[in-house]
């Protein structure tokens, strides 16, 4: 069976209601993924770093009723999770707050307690990271995160990265360039955002990536749901459809990705995989909270 690696961060989750309460959950964009992944059939394990606490205990728990592999976290005494609060407005569009710059997961490539969670990710059959993966690690982490992914391309596995680029989770944008068009050279299979390359390269930011689409696989999804892959010498435009009933836009993109990478895993074409990431991707926005409730999964 495929098995495939997430790295990145997962957070404890608190989401005001339209009362004012809020309510806890947790999620965190590679772990969204993870869990939607889990869900469709493909064998994912989650690669990170939780403290010794019981809310790290509690989130350990949560993976693994989600079916994700947790047998790769890294646990830290004396350390916590990270925390977000997400406000959302009328049109379902959200505002983050984030706790997370003490949190566990960014020291996951710097403790020496995590070599054997390193070495093992060379034997998954793919690796799934984000930007918001990248700007956890800081500049040393970085580096030996890119020396993993290199040494699982050398033994055949293949790089997902999903571009979710957010400009406070970096020092500066020459910072977060520069670790964008590293991790372009190691990957195989990208999730972009126009409106993120833009953000991050300026207009026209799609051109940065698509120097790639020659060796690589490219999604590329424009801020009118039209998706558009290039896989192989072919170039495919699928319109996406407005979801009705648009509640929270949360996991949107994370949930999108998953039912591309799972169909691809699953033999299915690019254009199969990018109509089945609109299909989850419309559903979970209909839902509030990073994970929608599993008997409404399409």
């Amino acid at each position: 069976m495929t098995r495939v690696a997430c790295i990145g961060e997962c957070m404890i989750e608190l989401r005001e209601e339209t009362d004012g309460r809020l309510s806890r959950g947790y999620g965190g964009d590679t772990f969204n993924t993870a869990a939607y992944l889990a869900r469709l059939g493909t064998q994912t394990d989650y690669i990170t770093a939780l403290g010794d606490d019981s809310w790290s205990d509690e989130l350990i728990a949560a993976w693994n009723a989600e079916g994700v592999g947790t047998q790769r976290v890294l646990r830290l005494p004396g350390r916590l999770p990270g925390l977000y609060i997400i406000q959302t407005d009328p049109k379902g569009e959200r505002r983050f707050s984030y706790w997370r710059e003490t949190a566990a997961a960014r020291l996951l490539f710097q403790a020496p307690e995590a070599q054997d969670i390193i070495e093992a990710i060379g034997g998954y059959d793919l690796v799934y990271l984000s930007g918001i993966s990248l700007s956890l690690y800081g500049e040393s982490g970085r580096e030996r995160l890119f020396d993993v992914l290199g040494d699982a391309r050398s033994k055949g596995r293949r790089v997902a990265f999903d571009t979710n680029f957010r400009p406070r989770g970096w020092p500066d944008l020459d910072t977060a360039r520069a670790a964008f068009r590293q991790t372009f050279e190691c990957a195989d299979i990208f999730l972009a955002s126009t409106e993120d390359l833009d953000l991050l390269f300026g207009s026209n930011g799609a051109e940065e990536l698509l120097t790639f689409s020659d060796r690589a696989e490219i999604v590329l999804k424009y801020p009118d749901l039209t998706c558009r892959v290039l896989s192989q010498g072919e170039d495919i435009v699928v319109p996406g459809k407005p979801a009705e009933d648009v509640v929270d836009t949360t996991a949107a993109g994370d949930s999108f990705a998953a039912a591309y990478l799972n169909a691809r895993l699953c033999g299915e074409s690019p254009q199969s995989a990018a109509a089945a990431g609109h299909g989850l991707a419309g559903q979970v926005v209909r839902y509030r909270g990073a994970i929608i409730p599993r008997e409404a999964m399409p």
